[in-house]
This record gives C-alpha cells, sequence and structure tokens, in this order.
C-alpha cells in the first residue's frame, strides 16, 4: 500500500500515458487493493505545486479493453493514494453535427448503458480481505463534481477553447462502436456524446467520497450523425492525437485551479454522511 510522503497524492488523473510523460521526477507506485490489481501502477508528479497521481486507464499500451477495465481497483488504488479529486478525460463521439471533431464538451449528466460492468463496492459480497460492505443505495442525481466542472471550464476558457458547458455523456460497453440505429436513438433521446469509459468511474468515486470531473474530446461523429460509412478507430486516434497537446494544458490548468482537498465542501464530501457501509475507506 503506498504510504510514504513521496507516494501520495491529493488529485488523480484517468487517463493516457501522454499525459504524465513530460512531468519530471516521475515516481512510479504500485498500490495493491481488495478488488484486485488496477490497470497499471500509479505515476505520481507535482504540476503547479500539486501532487498529481496519474493512472492509464487502459494500461501502458492500451492493452485493456474498456470493457475489461477494473473500475473498481482503479479508484480504490487512487483513494489509497490520498487522491481525494478525480479528472477523467476521455474521447467521445458527437451525437449531434454541432458537436464534431475538435469539441471539447464537460458534461453535466451520465447515462449507462454498459452490460457487463461492476459498478459499486457496496453490494453485501464478502472480498478476498473478509470485509463484507453493506448494502448501500447512494444519490447520485448530479453525477459530477460542481466545483471540479468550474475548474474545468475555466481552464478551456483560458486556453481559447470554448467548451460545451453541459450535456449528457451515454456510456456504452464497448469496445464496438455503435450501430447507426443505435447511435440514432442515443440522439433522439437527447443525449450529446457518447464513449465506452467515464463509467462506472464516476459512481464509484462517488462511493469513496471522491470528487468526479469528467472531460471529453469529441474524436468524430458518432454513427447515426453523419453519412458514409461511420466511425473508425483509425479516425479516433488521428483526431486525438491533434488535440492532445492542448487537452494537456487544459487538463493541467484545471489540476491548478482546484481547491485543497481539506478546503472541498460539495455533494461528493457529504456522499456517505449518515450511511453504514461496513468498508473502512482507505
Amino acid at each position: 500500500m503506498a504510504n510514504a510522503q513521496t507516494d501520495t497524492a491529493d488529485i488523480g488523473v484517468i487517463g493516457g500515458s501522454g499525459f504524465y510523460s513530460f512531468l519530471d521526477d516521475v515516481t512510479e507506485v504500485r498500490v495493491d487493493t481488495p478488488y484486485g490489481a488496477p490497470s497499471d501502477s500509479l505515476f505520481l508528479g507535482e504540476l503547479a505545486g500539486r501532487r498529481v497521481a496519474f493512472l492509464p486507464r487502459h494500461g501502458r499500451g492500451h492493452h485493456v479493453p474498456p470493457n475489461r477495465i477494473n473500475y473498481r481497483a482503479n479508484l480504490w488504488a487512487l483513494r489509497s493514494a490520498g487522491v481525494r479529486q478525480v479528472l477523467g478525460p476521455c474521447a467521445v463521439g458527437g451525437l449531434r453535427p454541432e458537436f464534431g471533431p475538435g469539441t471539447l464538451l464537460v458534461p453535466d449528466q451520465l447515462v449507462d448503458r454498459t452490460k457487463t460492468r461492476v459498478q459499486t463496492y457496496y453490494d453485501g459480497e464478502t472480498r478476498p480481505d473478509g470485509v463484507t460492505p453493506s448494502v448501500v443505495h447512494l444519490a447520485f442525481a448530479d453525477p459530477y463534481c460542481p466545483v471540479g466542472r468550474k475548474a474545468a471550464l475555466g481552464a478551456a476558457r483560458g486556453r481559447d477553447w470554448e467548451p460545451v458547458d453541459g450535456g449528457t455523456l451515454v456510456v456504452v460497453e464497448g469496445p464496438r462502436f455503435s450501430t447507426r440505429a443505435e447511435s440514432r436513438w442515443h440522439a433522439a433521446m437527447g443525449w450529446s456524446v457518447v464513449g465506452m469509459t467515464g463509467h462506472p468511474e464516476a459512481v464509484l468515486a462517488r462511493e469513496l467520497g471522491l470528487c468526479y470531473t469528467s472531460m471529453t474530446l469529441v474524436t468524430d461523429l458518432d454513427a447515426g450523425a453523419e453519412a458514409g460509412e461511420g466511425v473508425s478507430h483509425d479516425e479516433v486516434l488521428k483526431v486525438f492525437a491533434a488535440n492532445v497537446d492542448r487537452l494537456r494544458s487544459v487538463l493541467f490548468d484545471a489540476v491548478a485551479a482546484l481547491p485543497a482537498a481539506e478546503d472541498r465542501d460539495c455533494v461528493c464530501v457529504h456522499a456517505l454522511d449518515g450511511l453504514d457501509t461496513g468498508v473502512e475507506l482507505p
């Protein structure tokens, strides 16, 4: 378990290796959890005077598909390292023509259309370490941290990248892309963007009392929002690569704008108030 001063951070970023590769003095820390191994080690460094832990969501080399990510281990590992606020950038497809490639959307709502992912710590099942969590029903009406969203929006505007303030991220199982019919249905429901990650990250963060903010980069128009053959993996990678430096700058500015851990006083901090979870959080 990470516990040394050099192995702790108060802000976590779940994303690709490109987000930490430009930091100096990065410390790699392996964290064991009651839920198995996270996607990779945590990579800890300092940014704008803040200690930050980066976790490659898909592992180094992008070898873990979205439907097989150990989301519970990932969030638990971050909290074990001292993290209390999490930024979760991800690539998405736009469901409206105005949300074309290169759009940065900071969602305020979430729709879950995944099928196989474990999405709670509080399921009443005994863990390998002998702890049996209680069954807990957590409020989740507003899935993202309002303070984190404000920081992300301000960081984007400060970099002359006008973000879309609010919208609904619908998360699908993956790893395949949507059919045209599915995509058109998502758009008809009024949802904004579609991705394969971001859930259950947000709800697991809330169950741990963490602040979680999603930052979605549109890499393509989803199959039902465009003509032609639909989105391809190569297209997604090309657009993401063209915007990764810009996204990294916004992300780093958002880290700097987040409040100190002890100054947090949002819905996320109080999510577990009055609940008997049966679990001692790290």
